[in-house]
C-alpha cells in the first residue's frame, strides 16, 4: 500500500485541503480528510509527505496526435508511444490518439497498427479526425484527401480498428453526414460534429441523431452570427452535447473560455490539447499527417498558408492557463481535464475522479500548478521526490493561490 499523506485533494465535490490517499496496487482505496478525529493514515509499504501539494485525478485527452516528437498521425506504434510517454509524465494518464485526414488505405492501415496500442492497454482508443469533413472549414487537412462520409469507407475503417476506434469527427452537412452519426451512435462509437460549416438547424439535427461533442469548439467551424447562430450555438444550447476546447491562448481568447464555462458548466467542457509532435520541442518545422507544420513561438501553423495546424500545448499547461490566468475554480478545471472527458469514453466507472474504487491515476502539483509527480494504475511514472517546497515548480508563472471553493 501508498499512503500519500498531508495532500491538498481536488475532488469531484470541492477541496479536501488536508488529506491523505491510501492506494492498494491500481486502485484507490481510501480518500479522507486529516484532523482531530480522523483516522490516521494505513500502515503502508509507502508513505510519501506530500507537505501539502495538490493532487487531482490524471487527465484525460480526448483529442491529441503527438507531441515529444512522436506522432499518432503517422501509425508508426514506437512514434506513439514517444508521443504517449511525452504527455504522460505531464499529467495525462489517459490518452486517445487523433488521426488526421489521409487516404482511405493509409487511414485503415495506421487505425489497424495502433489499435495493438488499444489493446494493449497503452491507449485508451483511436479518434478519426476526417477525412468526413468540410472543404470550407478543413484547417490543417489536407483539402484533396476530404471526403462525404460514405458507409461502406466508414464500416471499413471501423472494422480495421477492431474496436479501437471511439469517435469519429464529421461535418453532418455533407451528403450521408446525418446517416454517419446515426451508424456511429448505433456502433457504439462517438459522433463528434466539427470541421463544419453546417448550418444551425442541420447541427440540431446531429445531435437529435446522436453525435455527443462539438471537436474544438469556435476552431475550424462556421462562427456565430446573429441571422444564422450555426454549431457553435446549437452544441452550447444542447444539454448532452461536450464541448472541447483548446485553452492555449491562441485559439481561444481567455474570456471566450470563461463564457463557455459559464454559460454550460465543467460537466460538458473536455479541455483537449489537439497537441502535435511539435509539443515540448523548439520551434520548428514538423508535419502533420502529410501537411508540413511550421511553428514560431510555440505557434503551429501549415507551412503553406497562416492556418493553425494543432498546437503545442499539455494538459498541465491548460490548467495553469485557466485557474491562473483565467481566475477558474480549480475543481471545474479539474473536471475539464478528467471527469468529462472519462465519461465521453464510458470510462467514469474507473478514472476521472479521486475516489475510492477508482483507478489511481493520479497528479501531484505544487503551488504554481507544476506537475511534480505522476502516478498511473498505482505505479509512479514521475515520482514526488518532496525536493524543495510547494511552489519551487519553475513554470513561469508567479506563485499564487487558485480560487479557492467549498471543501468537500
Amino acid at each position: 500500500m501508498v499512503v500519500l499523506d498531508r495532500a491538498r485533494i481536488v475532488t469531484e465535490t470541492g477541496i479536501i485541503n488536508d488529506g491523505h490517499i491510501a492506494v492498494e496496487g491500481e486502485t484507490i482505496v481510501a480518500v479522507e480528510a486529516n484532523g482531530p478525529g480522523a483516522a490516521p493514515p494505513r500502515l503502508a509499504a509507502e508513505a510519501v509527505d506530500l507537505a501539502g501539494h495538490w493532487v487531482l485525478p490524471g487527465f484525460v485527452d480526448l483529442h491529441n496526435h503527438g507531441g515529444g516528437g512522436g506522432s499518432y498521425a503517422t501509425g508508426d506504434p514506437e512514434s506513439a508511444l514517444r508521443a504517449y510517454r511525452f504527455h504522460r509524465k505531464r499529467g495525462t494518464t489517459t490518452s486517445i490518439a487523433s488521426l488526421v485526414t489521409a487516404s482511405v488505405d493509409d487511414l485503415a492501415r495506421d487505425v489497424a497498427a495502433l489499435a495493438e496500442l488499444v489493446d494493449d492497454g497503452v491507449l485508451a482508443g483511436l479518434h478519426l479526425e476526417g477525412p468526413f469533413i468540410s472543404q470550407a472549414r478543413c484547417g490543417a487537412h489536407d483539402p484533396h484527401l476530404l471526403r462525404a462520409p460514405d458507409l461502406p469507407v466508414l464500416r471499413s475503417l471501423l472494422r480495421a480498428g477492431r474496436g479501437a476506434v471511439r469517435m469519429v469527427t464529421l461535418a453532418p452537412e455533407l451528403e450521408g453526414g446525418i446517416t454517419a452519426v446515426r451508424h456511429l451512435a448505433e456502433s457504439g462509437v462517438t459522433a463528434a460534429v466539427g470541421h463544419t460549416d453546417a448550418a444551425y438547424h442541420t447541427a440540431r439535427d446531429a445531435f437529435a441523431a446522436g453525435a455527443t461533442v462539438a471537436t474544438h469548439l469556435f476552431n475550424a467551424m462556421r462562427p456565430i452570427h446573429h441571422r444564422e447562430p450555426g454549431p457553435i450555438t446549437a452544441a452550447l444550447e444542447h444539454d448532452g452535447v461536450i464541448v472541447e476546447l483548446i485553452n492555449d491562448g491562441v485559439h481561444l481568447h481567455d474570456a471566450v473560455v470563461r463564457a463557455v464555462f459559464g454559460a454550460v458548466g465543467a460537466e460538458r467542457v473536455a479541455l483537449i490539447t489537439d497537441a502535435i509532435s511539435a509539443a515540448g520541442l523548439p520551434d520548428g518545422s514538423f508535419r502533420l499527417g502529410p501537411m508540413r507544420v511550421r511553428v514560431s513561438a510555440g505557434v503551429a501553423r501549415l507551412a503553406s498558408s497562416d492556418a493553425i495546424a494543432g498546437s503545442t500545448l499539455t494538459q498541465d499547461a491548460a490548467l495553469r492557463r485557466a485557474v491562473l490566468d483565467e481566475g477558474l475554480s480549480i475543481v471545474d478545471v479539474s473536471a475539464a481535464l478528467s471527469a468529462t472527458p472519462a465519461r465521453v469514453l464510458g470510462l467514469d466507472g474507473e478514472i476521472g475522479t479521486v475516489r475510492p474504487g477508482k483507478r489511481a491515476d493520479l497528479v501531484v502539483l505544487d503551488a504554481d500548478l507544476a506537475v511534480v509527480g505522476v502516478m498511473a494504475r498505482g505505479r509512479w511514472i514521475t515520482r514526488f521526490t518532496g525536493n524543495g517546497h510547494a511552489g519551487a515548480g519553475g513554470n513561469g508563472h508567479r506563485a499564487r493561490t487558485p480560487p479557492a471553493t467549498e471543501s468537500a
